[in-house]
């Protein structure tokens, strides 16, 4: 057992001795530690292993040192003996260094040089090659500020997005690049800023050349006008082909020529102006190409649609004293005109800037507030001339915007309230025409001496008589000289008339019965207000009032003329269904009417003249024996007014029967009149006495007025109708002359009474009248010896017809 043991124990140490050998010291602490582990006291015996192989160890070197040491020796030896030849050879490479050294420094520097020039064609080469980068986008810089200088905004901003989007990107590492991306939004804002201060210059720019661009517009619309109008006559009249062609912008063609050759060859050589020849477009169009370069067309589309309006009603606002000149109008339209030729051209040269909606919404606009501008300052001109050229241009500013593809069909409208307008001012100037000739005329017959003067009156008024063509000259016309000069002032009135009527685009027909009103207005409204006032007027006299009468007649008769006038002007037959009629005849009747009226009332104011002359002398005694003066006057002046009805028109039995009517109507109006008169002065209240004298001198008046009545001082009264006007007088004054009372309050209601037309209360005013003369002056002397019969018949009277007035009082 204890062999082994022992035998383990050598075989252990054994290996722990080969472990220290050929491990690492640093790993030889574990296994020294397993020699302690182990049995007791084995660490002696490991220790004593130990030190054998250490001794085996020491042996082996020793023998291999022996056996080196020689070599070792002579390899000593021969290092010594190497050693003065390696300092020879040290020297000699020091010195062989040493000249290398210097040969080498020069070498070195050019070395360095060239070092360092490698470097800087390097650099070079690096800066070439970024500034060849730089370069295009120094040049695209240079480009856009040289387009910003020369005003090319659109191209800067094009290029703009070449910088932006591919120069920059490629150098954006520098700084002047990044200073250059920050400039260019600037540099858009300062575009906006500068193409919207254009565009004002523009907005404004059109605003002072509307006018003239206007006036171009309406000046080859009104040649445009006259040159088709011109054409037509000429198709018309050679039966040609028909002439086709468009409006506005299109040149109508006819035989190789355009229209406006034709307008220059036969008016001016003027060269035909358009709108862009008159205002530069290209502002307008920079702007719009700018803000939608940048994407904001909306805001420009709405800046410029809103300026726009507000110039527009600046545009139709008209000045105050537009109305009092033609050319005030006229610089009106040019205007408007001018805006919607401006508007139409940028509808057509620009994509959506403006839109037909919204042009047709600022025509609307405008002409609503034309049509109401016109309306207000028509109603103020009184010139039918300004408002004749009023209607011209507007019908040029309608043909004109017309062709710019603007209705117009409102404006027509608006024409015939101009044409009513017209025929106002027609009217009016007339009625002073009419006054005029009026004034001048010396209302008595046309003295024609010569053949030439007879046909110089027939070729201005109608007139024809087959009794007067034979009479010898010198001979008179029935009527006055204002005849013909109203004739030919209602034929001049009619072409006025008809001058409104051109270009209005209406038929004939419509024209005629435009004409036939408006005649009827002069006839029925002015002439015949101007004859009512003639007639009315306290200088005409009854002579005049006479040739007033012949003088309608004959204006009367004329009618029918004025008809055929109308009808040949239209060509329109009068036999169509709706052709207006004229209505003079009623005119002229009514005038005659007014004047036969009027001369009753004049006799009747004379007749009261002459009544005003009586100076009786009521308390006389006895009559003169003869008729008063006033009175013999009174009656002269009748037959000779009865006379002057003689020259009243009886070519025909229609006007004899007219004539006489109106003599024998003034006649039996003058007698009643003058019975009336004469009547009212016996029964006059302020009359308080009448004497038998004055009876009988008052009774002689009557018999001459009677005798007036009975020697038909009128043809045409039927036996003693005449002298029926006086018979109430007769009646009254013969039963105070004859003092037949009681004959008469015997037969008093009888239709076969004498005295059927005395009236008691009539007989008793005046009986009263000589009851008190009968007191105080004794008039009934010759009867002195019954004179209380009589006194008591006489109040036996007055109570007998008391009773029948109160009789009849109570009756009624």
């Amino acid at each position: 057992m204890a062999e082994s043991e022992s035998l383990e124990t050598v075989t252990e140490h054994e290996r722990i001795l080969q472990e220290v050998e050929s491990t690492d010291t640093a790993c030889v602490g574990p296994t020294l530690r397993s020699v302690y582990d182990d049995q007791p006291n084995a660490h002696k015996r490991f220790m004593e292993k130990l030190d054998v192989r250490i001794r085996n160890h020491d042996r082996e070197i020793e023998k291999m040192c022996n056996f080196h040491h020689q070599g070792f020796v002579d390899a000593i030896t021969e290092l010594l003996k190497v050693r003065a030849d390696a300092k020879k050879l040290m020297g000699q490479v020091s010195d062989t260094n040493r000249r290398i050294q210097d040969a080498g420094r020069e070498v070195t520097a050019q070395t360095e040089e060239v070092i360092r020039c490698r470097v800087q064609q390097r650099n070079m080469a690096t800066t070439v090659e970024k500034l060849q980068l730089c370069i295009p986008v120094l040049e695209m810089y240079s480009k856009l500020k040289e387009q910003l200088e020369s005003k090319r905004y659109y191209s800067a901003l094009k290029t703009m997005e070449q910088l932006e989007n591919i120069f920059i990107p490629r150098v954006n590492q520098y700084r002047f690049c990044q200073i250059m991306a920050e400039m260019l939004p600037k540099l858009r804002e300062e575009i906006k800023e500068i193409s919207m201060s254009d565009l004002k210059d523009f907005l404004e720019s059109i605003r002072k050349h509307s006018d003239k661009i206007g006036e171009t517009a309406m000046r080859q619309a009104q040649q445009h006008r006259t040159f088709n109008s011109a054409v037509q006559k000429q198709v018309t009249l050679s039966c040609a082909k028909p002439l086709y062609g468009l409006y506005s912008r299109t040149a109508l063609r006819h035989n190789g020529l355009s229209t406006e050759e034709t307008v220059e060859e036969e008016e001016t050589d003027e060269e035909v102006l358009t709108a862009q020849d008159l205002v530069d477009f290209s502002p307008v169009y920079r702007c719009l190409h700018i803000y939608t370069v940048l994407g904001d067309r909306e805001t420009f589309e709405s800046y410029y649609r809103k300026q726009r309006k507000k110039q527009a009603r600046l545009v139709l606002q008209p000045h105050s004293n537009m109305h009092e000149t033609v050319e005030g109008y006229r610089k009106y339209f040019n205007q408007i005109v001018g805006f919607f030729v401006v508007e139409d051209h940028i509808l057509h040269a620009t994509q959506g800037l403006v839109t037909r909606a919204f042009t047709d919404e600022l025509w609307n606009m405008a002409l609503s507030k034309i049509i109401a501008v016109l309306r207000t300052h028509s109603s103020y001109c009184n010139d039918p001339d300004l408002v004749l050229e009023l209607k011209n241009l507007i019908v040029i500013f309608a043909d004109t915007l017309q062709g710019y593809g603007f209705p117009v069909n409102r404006l027509f409208d608006l024409l015939f309230e101009v044409r009513d307008q017209y025929n106002e001012t027609l009217l009016k100037k007339w009625a002073l025409v009419f006054r005029e000739i009026f004034e001048q005329d010396n209302y008595s017959p046309i003295p024609v001496d010569t053949e030439e003067d007879y046909k110089a009156v027939v070729s201005r008024f109608p007139f024809h008589d087959a009794e007067i063509e034979k009479q010898q000259f010198p001979k008179k016309l029935p009527m006055s000289q204002s005849v013909p000069q109203i004739y030919s002032q209602v034929k001049e009135f009619i072409y006025a008339s008809l001058k409104f009527s051109e270009s209005l685009h209406r038929s004939s027909t419509e024209i005629d019965d435009m004409l036939r009103k408006s005649t009827n207005l002069l006839l029925t409204r002015t002439l015949n207000c101007c004859l009512q006032n003639l007639i009315k007027k306290t200088h005409i006299g009854l002579t005049e009032l006479v040739q007033i009468i012949i003088n309608t007649t004959h204006l009367e008769q004329a009618c029918k003329y004025l008809e055929d006038f109308i009808t040949n002007i239209t060509n329109v037959s009068p036999e169509t269904v709706h052709t207006t009629r004229l209505y003079g005849l009623s005119t002229f009747k009514d005038a005659r009417h007014a004047a036969e009226g009027e001369i009753y009332t004049k006799l009747n104011q004379k007749i009261d003249e002459f009544i005003q002359l009586a100076d009786y002398e009521w308390s006389m005694a006895e009559s003169d024996g003869r008729a008063s003066g006033y009175l013999m006057d009174l009656i002269n002046f009748l037959r000779s007014t009865f006379q002057v009805f003689t020259h009243l028109p009886n070519n025909n039995n229609d006007h004899a029967a007219m004539s006489g009517k109106v003599a024998q109507t003034a006649c039996m109006s003058a007698c009643k009149h003058l019975a009336t008169s004469l009547m009212q002065m016996l029964l006059d209240t302020e009359l308080k006495q009448i004497s038998m004298g004055a009876i009988q001198q008052f009774n002689l008046d009557v018999i001459q007025c009677e005798l007036f009545a009975s020697s038909e001082p009128v043809p045409g009264f039927q036996g003693d109708t005449l002298q029926l006007a006086f018979i109430d007088l007769r009646q009254l004054l013969d039963l105070f002359m004859v003092w037949d009372w009681s004959t008469y309050l015997a037969d008093y209601g009888q239709p076969t009474s004498k005295y059927l037309r005395v009236n008691p209360s009539t007989a008793l005013a005046l009986l009263e009248k000589m009851k008190d003369t009968s007191k105080k002056n004794n008039i009934f002397s010759q009867f002195r010896k019954n004179d209380r019969d009589r006194q008591k018949l006489i109040e036996t009277v007055v109570k007998q017809l008391r009773s029948l007035v109160n009789g009849m009082s109570q009756h009624s």
